[in-house]
Parts: C-alpha cells; structure tokens; sequence
C-alpha cells in the first residue's frame, strides 16, 4: 500500500475533524466531539499552535492522522502528549498507524522531549497490543482525571473565583 505522512493543512481540517468524529463513534461517545473545522483551524495555524498534526493520505483520501501537543513534566521536563493517532476502519492493519506513531515519535524527539505520553481506553486491546509491540508502557495504576468544562465552572463558582 502506498501512502505518505505529511504535515497536515488549514485545508485538511475537515477532514481531521471526520477523524475525530469517527474515533468518537468508535469509543462509543459520538455526541462527545464539540469542536469545528474553524476551532480546530484557529487552534492549530496561529504562531503559536496548540497543537501538530500529521495526516496520513492513501491516493488522495486523508485516512489517518496523528495530533498531538507540549507538556511539561516536573519530573522529566519536556514531554509530547499524543492526544489521537487515528486510521480510519478500511485502512487499518497496512502500516498507516506504524508510520504516523513513527513519525509521532521522530518530531517529538527532534524537539528534545524526554517521554511522550498518551492514554489509551483499557478495552481496546488492539491499540493496547499495537502500543506494547511499539515499545510503549501501558500503565494500570495512573488513572486519567479530567474536568468537563461543567466541572470548571461550576468549581469557579463554589470557590468564589471570576472568569
């Protein structure tokens, strides 16, 4: 199968965010996906980005992308956190999810990171097995915590904080 990595583009966002919504489906959340080509656009094309994506393209069709951001870790220092690696069904198991997890790793390691990080949902053994046989650690004993933006307000609310 021939395909390419590439960095993706303001006009690639749609079909990012096709990605997006079709990993949401797949972790069982379809309604979960709240933000639009314009955020994911004006997120990721400012001088100073949120985020880096890759996409994977087979043909002309985007079937694949990598996204991921900085984070810092008092412990190492400079890390990557890979928030999603997505191929999407019909091209799974050809190498698009080796190639952008490499490709993942070799920008974040040209940045100078010392750990690039992810989470992966426990009943999803195949990327489970596809992260292990890449060298990755999956953890059973840190537990993701998250506040919804709900959960922020309404923490601002009940600590008399002003946004």
């Amino acid at each position: 199968m021939n395909f390419i990595i590439r960095p993706a583009l303001k006009d690639d966002m749609g079909d990012v965010l096709s990605l997006i919504k079709e990993l949401a489906v797949f972790e069982n959340q379809p309604d979960a996906v709240e933000i639009s080509v314009e955020d994911l656009i004006n997120h990721g094309f400012k001088s100073d980005p949120m985020f880096l994506c890759h996409v994977a393209i087979y043909g002309d069709k985007i079937v694949g992308m990598s996204l991921g951001y900085r984070r810092y870790s008092t412990w190492k220092g400079p890390t990557m956190h890979l928030e999603d690696l997505i191929v999407s069904r019909n091209y799974r198991r050809k190498g698009i999810g080796k190639a952008l997890l490499s490709n993942f790793v070799k920008v974040s390691s040209l940045r100078g990171v010392k750990r690039i990080e992810w989470a992966v949902l426990n009943w999803n053994s195949d990327a489970i097995k596809f992260y292990e046989a890449n060298g990755a650690k999956v953890h059973d004993d840190w537990l993701v915590t998250q506040m919804n933006e709900v959960a922020i307000k309404k923490f601002l609310k009940n600590n008399n904080e002003n946004i």
